[in-house]
């Protein structure tokens, strides 16, 4: 199947460990150009994951991008783990553990209640290490140069919240969630309803709407499949 440039066409990527949604928009971005010689179209993604996240990244080309914002307000699933006792700065891995707190009096019992207590519509403040904008910057770069910004909470809805194993000081889950909605914000927020603390040591999309992971390719594939023009239907 050849691409049509204008007709464009989405993506269902496995976004690797460590990549950044950028870099998987720029690697199909080059396989493109290479396949079509076409300098100029429009290509983006659906919804950014950090770079320590895995998972389902959609990415639009051509005239679905039109179709980003609707892609974006679908809900999410995530599967991950929280890591009780420490936090830190960014509420994961990206920053070194800063503080410690006491974890005796946490039980299995205590971590599943905390769990159903998070689900409902609330309100929730996103992390300062994230791609926001305020006042025309992303949150991460006031953060990055040790400048202050209020940031304002917004409207979330966490329709399940299972704990699917706990092995301590490690919780492992998996989230149904509205659009917005931060997990690692939630691992904080875990932390203090346990009045301790926690940060996200993992997390990965496992669906967007009903597009689901399990039909999502490795970036290195699509850039194989679009090479030789073998590109599986949309209707995946």
């Amino acid at each position: 199947m050849q691409i049509d440039i204008k007709e464009g066409r989405y993506f269902l990527i496995d976004k690797p460990y460590t990549w950044t949604s950028f870099q998987v928009v720029k690697k199909l971005k080059i396989a493109i150009r290479k396949l079509t010689g076409e300098k100029k179209f429009k290509i983006g993604h659906a919804g950014t994951l950090d770079p320590l996240a895995t998972g389902l990244l959609i990415v639009c080309l051509g005239r679905w991008t039109k179709k980003i914002e609707s892609f974006q307000s679908l809900d999410k699933v995530y599967t991950g783990s929280l890591h009780l006792g420490a936090t830190t700065v960014s509420f994961d891995l990206e920053h070194d553990e800063d503080t410690f707190y006491p974890t005796d009096h946490i039980t299995e019992d205590l971590v599943r209640q905390t769990a159903k207590s998070f689900i409902g519509e609330q309100e929730q403040i996103p992390p300062v290490y994230s791609a926001v904008k305020i006042g025309g910057k992303r949150l991460f770069s006031y953060a990055r140069g040790d400048q202050d910004v209020e940031i304002k909470s917004r409207k979330v809805n966490i329709y399940d919240f299972e704990i699917t194993k706990i092995e301590f000081p490690e919780v492992y889950f998996r989230i149904k969630c509205s659009k917005g909605t931060y997990i690692r914000s939630i691992a904080r927020d875990f932390g203090l309803r346990l009045n301790s603390g926690a940060y996200l040591s993992s997390l990965r999309r496992e669906s967007i709407g009903d597009y689901d992971v399990t039909q999502a390719l490795s970036p290195e594939e699509w850039e194989k499949k679009l090479i030789s023009s073998e590109l599986p239907d949309m209707t995946l």
